[in-house]
């Protein structure tokens, strides 16, 4: 009975909660639409499109926008660059990071709070864009791969929070491992990695992003094309309103477009990879950052 009762119970909503609900429905109209708004602009004739007046759905549809911003070579070498941008920075800064963030949970690390104390001041103050950037060039990154790889091998935020997640690991695991004869290395792959997928792989979805995001360091530390991004080559057709290169397509194509669209386009084509990872490492959001943000 009791639980029938339970069962049937109406919860009644408040004037805040219609209130709460309201905010949260107009936020996400404000967030999904400019989303939304990019792809009925992608499917629909660019000519048509200069007319204004679409909102809601294409008016002139087609496909022709994707073809031609398919058909640019430059889209292709700049999405090659950016995968291996994505999946080597994302491997080499987690590994690099999950290591530091290791040795810093433990307190028996000699030196520990001066190097702590280090990591925080970098938090704080920075030399600049232009002693960074002449330290990059006096490196011998500039215009080379790797000036998308060494510099991000390492966050500092990031660090915190691994070390934190670390932190909760109990200490008597680390003993047994001593105990038996396991190195530090073993001890840390074998036992704290393992336990520690929720924050990894959290922390792993955040360099991914930021590396399938960035376009400031193809703007500023290198030059021509050849090792152009993909934001990058959305931002160069956005900001300077021009149209991809004539790939082999009928003319009639390219007069169906303008470079609006295929801007959208461009943006939807490198929307999709990001959206098509997010669902697998979602589940590993709450609780990733909630444990390594609080535990310690």
């Amino acid at each position: 009975m009791k639980g029938a009762y339970v069962s049937h119970h109406k919860i009644k909503l408040t004037a805040f909660d219609y209130i709460l609900y309201t905010l949260m429905g107009i936020f996400s109209v404000v967030t999904l639409y400019p989303i939304y708004y990019a792809l009925i602009g992608s499917l629909n004739e660019g000519q048509d499109f200069i007319n204004g007046g679409i909102w809601l759905y294409p008016r002139v549809f087609t496909l022709s926008n994707y073809a031609v911003v398919l058909a640019d070579a430059r889209l292709w070498r700049s999405f090659v660059i950016t995968v291996l941008k994505t999946g080597i920075g994302s491997l080499t800064g987690l590994a690099f990071t999950s290591t530091v963030a290791y040795a810093m949970s433990r307190r028996e690390l000699k030196g520990r709070k001066f190097f702590h104390a280090i990591n925080i001041f970098t938090m704080f103050f920075g030399g600049g864009l232009v002693p960074y950037f002449l330290v990059i060039v006096a490196l011998g990154l500039y215009d080379s791969f790797l000036v998308y790889i060494i510099p991000s091998l390492y966050s500092v935020y990031n660090m915190i929070v691994i070390s934190s997640f670390f932190h909760s690991i109990p200490n008597d695991l680390h003993e047994v491992a001593k105990i038996d004869g396991a190195s530090e290395f073993t001890t840390f792959t074998r036992i704290y990695v393992p336990l520690s997928t929720p924050v990894l792989a959290t922390v792993a979805l955040w360099l991914a992003v930021g590396h399938w995001n960035g376009y400031f360091g193809t703007m500023v530390y290198t030059r021509g094309t050849d090792l152009m991004t993909l934001q990058y080559y959305l931002l160069k057709l956005i900001k300077e309103s021009s149209m991809p290169e004539q790939g082999n397509l009928p003319s009639e194509m390219y007069e169906q477009v303008n470079s609006q669209t295929v801007s959208y386009s461009a943006m939807v084509i490198a929307t999709v990879p990001v959206l098509m990872v997010y669902p697998f490492l979602q589940r590993f959001f709450t609780k990733g950052i909630a444990i390594g943000s609080l535990k310690g």
